[in-house]
């Protein structure tokens, strides 16, 4: 089972989500894969993820987190023991969505929604200082990321196995080159006849 999580302001239907939703399908296997729409409130949104997940074993389960939704990726990785995958993943929210508390909107519908200074304090509640069993980790970071430090990223994952991309941007515009390799760690088995034109 594969369960992504999106970055604030996101939803499921953010171009890696919806590519890795294709893919699975492709492959016979959208029935595994699930990407819920997350709430604003940290809290909130952690308790959705585990209800998503509650029958899965963790040896068949990886978190697929991306921005915001890595940071949360990796607070449940650390309960649960399974794998997790991030995305140019939030290392310190607390401190970079000080500046969104208030009414913001969706990128995808534009539908406001209010993230409340309380959720500050969420996001602190889900902080890990450091990994544990780094293999359970698979890092891809762009280096031109726009909106969080690379290099941050890369610290905060020491030993994990980390795909650092020269340039790209915080949405990884050239994820289809890398989603075959994510769904690999996830252990998705891939016919390599099945990627031809994927």
């Amino acid at each position: 089972m594969i369960l992504y999580l999106h970055g604030f302001r996101s939803s499921p239907q953010s171009f890696k989500a919806r590519l890795l939703a294709e893919r699975m399908q492709q492959l016979g296997r959208a029935a595994e894969y699930l990407c819920p729409q997350l709430p604003a409130s940290p809290a909130v949104a952690i308790a959705l993820a585990r209800d998503c997940i509650q029958d899965c074993d963790p040896a068949d389960l990886t978190l697929i987190g991306s921005s915001l939704g890595g940071y949360y990726a990796t607070w449940l990785a650390e309960q649960l023991g399974c794998r997790a995958v991030l995305l140019n993943p939030a290392v310190k929210p607390p401190r970079d969505l000080e500046k969104y508390v208030g009414v913001s909107t969706q990128y995808h519908s534009d539908e406001p929604f209010e993230f409340k200074r309380e959720y500050i304090d969420e996001l602190r509640a889900l902080q890990i200082e450091q990994i544990t069993r780094p293999e359970r980790y698979f890092l891809i970071a762009a280096t031109g990321d726009e909106v969080l430090d690379w290099q941050e990223m890369v610290g905060h994952y020491p030993q994990a196995r980390q795909q650092v991309i020269q340039g790209s941007d915080h949405g990884i515009s050239e994820f289809a080159e890398y989603a075959d390799a994510v769904l690999a760690f996830c252990g998705i088995a891939i016919d390599p006849a099945s990627t031809a034109g994927a």
